[in-house]
C-alpha cells in the first residue's frame, strides 16, 4: 500500500498534524488522499507532562491522558486517517520512483510524503537521515538534544519534520503549532500551491 502522506509520531506534533490533515480530507483536492499515522507514543514527553499553562486545556490535565484521548479524537472525527499502532520507525529511504520507503519494527510502508514528529532525545535512531541530525539549537547543550536540519519544517522535498525535532523548544503548545503548520503546508501543496488552512465555524 502506498500512502500519499505518512506521519510518524503520536505525540503533540504528530497528532496535531494528523487532526488538521484529517479535517482537510473532505476538500475536493484531498478527498482521494491516503493518509496514515504511526502512533508511536512510548517515548513521548507527554508521558510525564502536567498542563497548567495551555490555552484550552483544563489546568491539571495530564499528558498521559492527552496521549489516550488524542487517538480517540482522531478516530471519532477523522477515521480516514489510518492509525498504525505498535510500530516504531527504524529506517527511511527513497526508492527509484522518488517514493519514501519506511521500515518499522513490524512492516514496510511506502509514502509520497512523510512527516517525522518524534522526540528529540540523543538516542534518536532512524536510519537514512543521519546526515540531517545536528545538535538542537534551542535546548541546553548538557541535555544532548538533537534536531533535523530543515527550512520551515522541510528537510528535503516531501520529507518534513515537526515539533521539537524540528528545532523548536519542548513546549506542548509549540509542538502542536508546529504539527499544524506542517499540515497546512501539505494541504497547500495538494491544493496546487494555493494557500490553504482548515477552520471549523459555528453555523
Amino acid at each position: 500500500m502506498e500512502y500519499d502522506l505518512l506521519i510518524v509520531g503520536g505525540g503533540a506534533a504528530g497528532m496535531s498534524c494528523a487532526l488538521v490533515i484529517g479535517s482537510g480530507l473532505e476538500k475536493e483536492f484531498a478527498k482521494d488522499k491516503k493518509v496514515g499515522i504511526v502512533m508511536h507514543q512510548k517515548t513521548s514527553d507527554l508521558q510525564t507532562a502536567l498542563f497548567n499553562n495551555v490555552l484550552g486545556l483544563q489546568p491539571g490535565t495530564k499528558g498521559m491522558d492527552v496521549l489516550k484521548q488524542g487517538p480517540k479524537q482522531l478516530e471519532d472525527l477523522y477515521p480516514k486517517v489510518e492509525q498504525l499502532k505498535g510500530e516504531k520507525l527504524q529506517h527511511i529511504s527513497k526508492n527509484e520512483n522518488g517514493v519514501y520507503e519506511l521500515k518499522t519494527n513490524k512492516n514496510s510502508h511506502l509514502a509520497k510524503k512523510v512527516v517525522i514528529a518524534i522526540g528529540y532525545s540523543d538516542n534518536f535512531r532512524i536510519g537514512g537521515v543521519d546526515e540531517y541530525v545536528i545538535p538542537h539549537k534551542k535546548a541546553k547543550a548538557s541535555k544532548n538534544r538533537v534536531q533535523l536540519i530543515n527550512e520551515d519544517h522541510l528537510v528535503v522535498p516531501n520529507l518534513y519534520v515537526a515539533g521539537s525535532l524540528a528545532g523548536w523548544r519542548s513546549q506542548f503548545s509549540i509542538a502542536c503549532g508546529s504539527g499544524a503548520a506542517v499540515a497546512t503546508d501539505i494541504l497547500t501543496d495538494w491544493n496546487g500551491g494555493e494557500h490553504t488552512k482548515v477552520h471549523d465555524k459555528l453555523s
